[in-house]
């Protein structure tokens, strides 16, 4: 992989999850530019499809263009057909 020479050259994907003090647990869609460190997007829900992942991703580049590369795991939000069939 690519190291990133500049800004908005890479972004990287993940999710990460807590629970609220009753139990119900919510979701964080995390957009990071892999140069600037900058926290692109931050998406807090209970639940984030992989089609909310493609609209989230779509507004976040309209507003900032769209990087040379997208990074994440394979986790099933990204894995999804919403991701495959919808165009970033």
């Amino acid at each position: 992989m690519e190291i990133p020479i500049g800004a908005n050259q890479r972004w990287s994907l993940d999710f990460v999850s807590d629970a609220f003090t009753d139990c119900r647990r919510f979701h964080i869609l995390t957009v990071v530019d892999d140069f600037t460190k900058e926290c692109v997007a931050l998406v807090p829900d209970t639940s984030i499809s992989g089609l909310r992942v493609t609209r989230e991703l779509n507004q976040t580049s309209a507003e900032r263009g769209m990087p040379k590369t997208i990074v994440s795991d394979n986790g099933t939000e990204f894995t999804s057909m919403a991701m495959f069939s919808h165009r970033l």
